[in-house]
């Protein structure tokens, strides 16, 4: 496939603070690509410059072979974005808005092209609605719609999801599958690591760096150990104890504790006698597949420990 987008050691400051620390990776054409990362990572700004709404400190970036800096209106031109805080107008309809949108981007004779969007995104019987008359989930619908009314090659979708509800957050990943299948490229980030899975690629970014970038499956892969779930109580004196005392990577989700082994034959046992001996009990436990989250978690903590290593 053909690279789309490439970013060549992208560095952003803000007066002192470095947002990107020289960041490089490429995108396929047709390729749905995942930034994911915390608050503050850097997501944003990564595609705020992508978008051409910002320009970076130190690095260059090429979109459909043009390069950001010197063909910026040919590029947006091409693109979409829907950012965080989309600004829809909420005294106008579905159908004013979409045509508004229109306007902006010079789209003569959208008529079509307007009920093809209210199709698609499943908007048709809410078309004189108005914008604040809509659900979380609608809105980020129409917002999609408006972001897709030019007919962009590629989109950036800046988290997308975030606040949405579960129904409407399924409803909008079947809609992205589709604008795939068409051969649209996705760009999208999200701080949500089980969206993530759904990608092609994914580039896990903390503190303005990217620490892996490939496939999931890869990604996963890369950990190198076996993940096993323990639920136990209580869950918070459990986690210290194995924390403290196992020497092994642990996690905690809620009511269940994640511990990263290299054999969990040979290994389990210390587990159960940490916990045994704090008076703490096994309710149950299983190896499980790893997840993005587990990798993420993992390498971070080794990025901290090289940090304190060097201090």
């Amino acid at each position: 496939m053909e690279v789309v987008i490439n970013l060549n050691n992208i560095k952003k400051k803000f007066d002192e603070v470095e947002a990107l620390k020289g960041i490089s990776f490429d995108v396929k054409t047709g390729e749905m690509f995942g930034l994911v990362g915390p608050d503050g990572a850097g997501k944003t700004t990564t595609i705020r410059l992508l978008c051409g709404l910002l320009t970076p400190s130190e690095g260059s970036a090429e979109l459909f072979g043009f390069d950001l800096a010197k063909d910026k209106v040919k590029i947006q031109k091409q693109i979409g974005y829907l950012s965080q805080k989309f600004s829809l107008y909420g005294d106008l309809t579905v159908d004013e808005n979409i045509e508004f949108f229109a306007d902006l981007h010079g789209v003569k004779d959208f008529q079509t092209r307007r009920y093809e969007l209210l199709e698609f995104t499943r908007l048709t019987p809410f078309r004189d609605r108005l914008g604040d008359n809509l659900s979380g989930g609608m809105k980020q619908k129409l917002a999609l719609a408006c972001t897709l009314i030019h007919k962009p090659k590629i989109i950036f979708l800046d988290e997308p999801t975030t606040g949405v509800d579960p129904v409407s957050r399924r409803d909008f990943w079947k809609i992205l599958s589709n604008l795939q299948n068409d051969g649209v490229t996705i760009f999208m980030s999200t701080p949500y690591l089980d969206e993530a899975e759904r990608c092609n690629r994914v580039a896990l970014l903390n503190e303005g760096k990217i620490i892996s970038c490939d496939t999931p499956k890869k990604v996963k892969e890369s950990l190198n150990k076996q993940i096993i779930e323990i639920v136990c109580s209580p869950i918070l004196p459990a986690y210290r104890e194995l924390k403290e005392k196992s020497g092994f990577e642990v996690q905690m989700f809620g009511d269940r504790i994640d511990v990263a082994v290299n054999n969990y034959e040979t290994e389990f046992n210390e587990i159960q006698k940490i916990l045994t001996a704090s008076n703490i009990s096994i309710i149950d436990h299983r190896i499980i597949p790893t997840s993005l989250e587990n990798v993420f978690i993992h390498l971070i903590s080794e990025e901290k420990n090289l940090k304190r290593n060097k201090a």
